[in-house]
C-alpha cells in the first residue's frame, strides 16, 4: 500500500513510529508537508499538487494536523477524500474534534459521561452559568487551546467572573465547566483505534498543578480500563467519527466524564509508558479499512428522488415490538433496516429473524414518507404516553386519602 502521512513535522516521535510500522509491515509511506499542498478543483477531476506538481496516486493517508492549520489542513483532507483516498481519520471527524463546543454538543446527546458545561457571550450570564454547572472552583477553557494551554482553575466566582470578561474582551470563545473535584490533578488517556483500546494511561500532574498533560511536565503510567471506560472511550470516538483518537477522561464519583476526545494524539507518551506499540496498531487499522474510502453515505443513498435515511426508537408501536423483521410490513413500505442499536449495542444488518425490541433505534433507508409516518407515529406515542403519565400523577393527588371530619357537638361521657 502507498500511504500519504501528512505532517509538518516528520521527524517527530509520532511520524517517525508511524513511518517505522508501516515500513516494517512492507508498505510505501512518504510524508507531505500539509502547507505544501495545492488544491485544484475541476469538473468530475478534483486533484491535488504538491510543490506545484501533480501529486501521484495514494491508497491511503493519515493526517496528522496540528491545530495551528486546521482550516487548511482540512481542505486538503476533504481533497484527498473526493479523490477517493481512504482517510483514516475523516475531515469531518477532525472538524468535530477540534472545536470542543461542537464536541461536546454531539457528546451530549447520547447517554455518555460528561462534565457540566456552558458557553455564554453576554456578560450577564456568566454568572447564571458558573452557578448552573454547579459554582466555584470553575474550568475555564478556550474552544482553540491544545495541551492544556488556555485550560484556567477559578477558585472563586468573582476570580471566574474576571477571567471570561477579560478573554471575551479580546474576542476569545470560552466554555465553562464543572470542575471535578476528585479528578484534581490526574486524568486517564484511552487510545482508540477502531473499535478497541489499545492502550490507556493514567496521568498525574506535579505539585499543585491541576492540568496532568505530559507536555506540561505531567507523569503517565500504564493502567486497565474498566469495560465501562473502554466502551466510553470507544463510542466518545466514534461520535466524533474518528479511527484513532486519544480520549481523556475524569475519574469522577458516577464513572467516566469524558473531558476532551483528541483527532492527533501523540504516541510518544502513550509507547513510552505502557510498552505497547500503537503505532503498528494503527497501520494494522489501516490494512483492514484500507480497501473502503469515506463517503458521505446520506448523499450516495439519496440519489433516488424520495428517498433517504433516518433514525427512530421504537416505543408503543404494536406492529414492531415483539415481531420479527420478516413479519413486519416494512418491506412492503419499502423500507430496509441497515442496524439496530439496542442497549448501546449495534446488530448491523439484522436478519427477518431478529426480534424487535421496545427501545430498539432503528436506522432505516427507503421511502421518505413512509419514514416519515413512521417517526410521526412514534412521536405520537411518546405524547400520549406523556399525556397518560401527567393524568395519572393528577388523579392521585385527587383521589388521595381524606383526612375524617371532626365530628360537631358536646363530647358524650360514659
Amino acid at each position: 500500500m502507498k500511504i500519504a502521512l501528512l505532517t509538518r513535522n516528520p521527524g517527530c516521535y509520532s511520524s517517525r513510529r508511524i513511518k517505522e510500522a508501516a515500513t516494517k509491515r512492507g508498505h510505501k509511506i512518504i510524508a507531505l508537508n500539509t502547507l505544501s499542498c495545492a488544491i485544484g478543483v475541476e469538473r468530475e477531476k478534483p486533484d491535488l499538487y504538491y510543490k506545484g506538481k501533480r501529486l501521484s496516486h495514494y491508497d491511503a493517508v493519515i493526517p496528522r494536523i496540528g491545530a495551528s492549520i486546521t482550516f487548511y489542513g482540512l481542505a486538503v483532507l476533504r481533497q484527498f477524500e473526493q479523490m477517493g483516498v481512504f482517510n483514516l481519520n475523516s475531515a469531518l471527524g477532525i472538524a468535530r474534534s477540534r472545536d470542543k463546543l461542537h464536541a461536546m454538543q454531539l457528546l451530549s446527546r447520547h447517554e455518555i459521561g460528561l462534565p457540566q458545561t456552558a458557553f455564554v457571550r453576554r456578560k450577564d450570564d456568566v454568572l447564571s452559568s458558573i452557578e448552573r454547572v454547579g459554582g466555584a472552583p470553575v474550568i475555564i477553557k478556550l474552544l482553540e487551546g491544545t495541551q492544556g494551554v488556555g485550560v484556567i482553575l477559578a477558585d472563586t466566582v468573582k476570580v471566574a467572573q474576571a477571567i471570561i470578561e477579560t478573554l471575551q474582551s479580546k474576542q476569545q470563545n470560552v466554555l465553562i465547566q464543572k470542575f471535578v473535584k476528585e479528578s484534581k490533578g490526574k486524568d486517564l488517556r484511552a487510545f482508540v483505534v477502531g473499535d478497541r483500546v489499545v492502550a490507556a494511561m493514567r496521568r498525574q500532574a506535579q505539585g499543585d498543578e491541576f492540568r496532568s498533560n505530559v507536555h506540561r511536565g505531567g507523569s503517565a503510567t500504564a493502567v486497565e480500563l474498566s469495560d465501562e471506560y473502554q466502551e466510553t472511550a470507544v463510542r466518545a470516538a466514534q461520535i466524533m467519527g474518528l479511527r484513532v483518537a486519544g480520549v481523556d477522561m475524569l475519574e469522577g464519583a458516577d464513572g467516566p466524564q469524558i473531558m476532551e476526545v483528541n483527532s492527533s494524539p501523540g504516541l510518544e507518551g502513550i509507547e513510552t509508558s505502557t510498552g505497547i506499540d500503537v503505532a503498528g496498531a494503527i497501520i494494522e487499522e489501516l490494512e483492514h479499512r484500507g480497501l473502503f474510502p469515506d463517503m458521505d453515505y446520506r448523499q450516495r443513498l439519496t440519489i433516488s428522488a424520495g428517498y433517504g435515511i433516518a433514525e427512530f426508537t421504537v416505543v408503543n408501536l404494536p406492529a414492531l415490538e415483539g415481531q420479527m423483521l420478516r413479519e413486519t410490513d416494512l418491506a412492503k413500505r419499502r423500507i430496509q433496516v441497515l442496524s439496530i442499536s439496542r442497549h448501546k449495542v449495534p446488530i448491523p444488518i439484522p436478519d427477518g429473524d431478529t426480534v424487535i425490541e421496545q427501545g430498539d433505534k432503528l436506522l432505516c433507508y427507503g421511502d421518505l414518507r413512509e419514514l416519515r409516518a413512521l417517526m410521526q407515529n412514534e412521536q405520537d406515542q411518546r405524547e400520549k404516553k406523556k399525556r397518560r403519565k401527567k393524568a395519572s400523577g393528577k388523579l392521585k393527588v385527587k383521589t388521595g386519602k381524606a383526612k375524617p371530619a371532626k365530628k360537631k357537638g358536646k363530647k358524650v361521657s360514659k
